[in-house]
């Protein structure tokens, strides 16, 4: 099962605006899933902030975390409104230099791993 490494923006002037980017990062995760893929979903990552009784999932621990997913991933898939988010153009950056393939779309995902 290939490891694709979701990436577009999390957070937002509002709250509403960062529920939103949640919501669609977690439906194309979904989506993703539903493809034959495994999906990583940094929109998730709100669970380890609520839960961390320690308090010690800061911003670097989660860029730190999430970088360790994405040198493990088969690829990585970019929401459309991608370039809205710094972390999303590091990621797209460290993508380039690691030679991760890099996708814009689902189709030209699922095309990709049809081919093989």
């Amino acid at each position: 099962m290939r490891r694709i490494y979701l990436a577009g923006p999390y957070s937002a002037p509002d709250v509403l605006s960062v529920f939103s980017n949640m919501r669609k990062g977690m439906i194309l995760a979904t989506q993703v899933r539903q493809l034959g893929f495994a999906p990583f979903c940094p929109w998730m990552d709100f669970m380890y902030y609520f839960l961390d009784q320690e308090n010690s999932f800061d911003l670097e621990n989660c860029y730190t975390y999430s970088l360790a997913w994405l040198e493990v991933s088969d690829g990585i898939l970019f929401t459309p409104n991608w370039r809205e988010s710094e972390g999303a153009k590091m990621e797209h950056a460290y993508a380039i230099e690691h030679h991760i393939p890099i996708f814009y779309n689902l189709m030209d995902l699922v095309d990709n791993y049809d081919e093989e």
